[in-house]
């Protein structure tokens, strides 16, 4: 076995560890793969289809009334709800607040109008998931990029997954990084432990991946050079399912080119 045959049995040996985990974390009980429904909560009290109960928002309080027969509990503590509940959350902010059989209500804010989205553990995308579909991996789409940070934070409107919910992201600089002879300015966001986050389009969209992917990057390393795997482009949410309010990239993070690496439209 020669060195380089060695050294893709260990990186796809790794890619393959990283599928599978991403696959566990998707198939949680109450996840992304279990939403069934989006409503935004009218002014008045209104049944809402599919869910129990009254729902209403006055703009700064959501309120739930509920009978015994609506078998509706609290998802914090188990206890029965019975009568009017209220709840308070900031924009951008998500509660999972009752729960009745099988399903799990997460409570949020977004575009600052209140809305329910009901998570099914029955939902058939996730007793039907055998893992995200994926491309090879294809160890030519591993780069190495240069990320440039800007001087201040720049806060960029963009669009979502669901066109009444406009969104907003907080770029920290631009991974530069060249693919197939042409140099591309990607705007990153920071993640957590000053990982970056790159949102993109190519031309695989809605042929063979789904409407956009984001690729996490590792923190750069001292020199400002970054590892840019495109192996391990994911989907949004929103591939999986309609009730998402994923971000959109931002404009000008486009990839005019078919990034044949990572994942693919999981409803294809």
């Amino acid at each position: 076995m020669t060195v380089q045959t060695a050294d893709l049995t260990r990186l796809t040996e790794r890619w393959d560890r990283f599928r599978a985990g991403r696959a566990t974390a998707l198939a949680t009980e109450h996840g992304w793969l279990t939403l069934t429904s989006f409503h935004w909560l009218p002014s008045a009290p209104e049944t809402l289809d599919g869910v129990p109960g009254l729902w209403r928002s006055d703009g700064t309080t959501a309120t739930l009334t509920v009978s015994a027969e609506d078998q509706v509990t609290l998802v914090s503590t188990g206890e029965p709800v019975v009568g009017t509940i209220t709840a308070e959350l900031a924009d951008e902010e998500s509660l999972r607040w009752v729960r009745y059989g099988t399903v799990v209500v997460e409570l949020g804010v977004r575009a600052n109008r209140y809305m329910i989205r009901t998570r099914d553990s029955q939902s058939p995308t996730l007793t039907e998931f055998h893992g995200v579909p994926a491309f090879d991996y294809n160890p030519g789409l591993v780069l190495t990029g240069t990320f440039e940070r800007y001087a201040e934070p720049r806060t960029v409107d963009i669009v979502t997954a669901n066109p009444e919910v406009p969104g907003v992201a907080v770029t920290v600089g631009d991974v530069v990084v060249e693919l197939d002879g042409t140099t591309y300015r990607l705007a990153a966001e920071e993640g957590q432990l000053g990982s970056l986050i790159v949102t993109f389009f190519d031309d695989t969209n809605n042929v063979t991946s789904s409407h956009w992917r984001k690729l996490e990057l590792t923190r750069p390393r001292p020199d400002g050079t970054v590892v840019v795997d495109f192996n391990r482009a994911i989907n949004y949410p929103s591939a999986f399912t309609d009730f998402g309010t994923c971000p959109a990239p931002v404009e000008g993070n486009r990839i005019n080119a078919a990034v044949e690496a990572g994942e693919r439209d999981p409803r294809k």
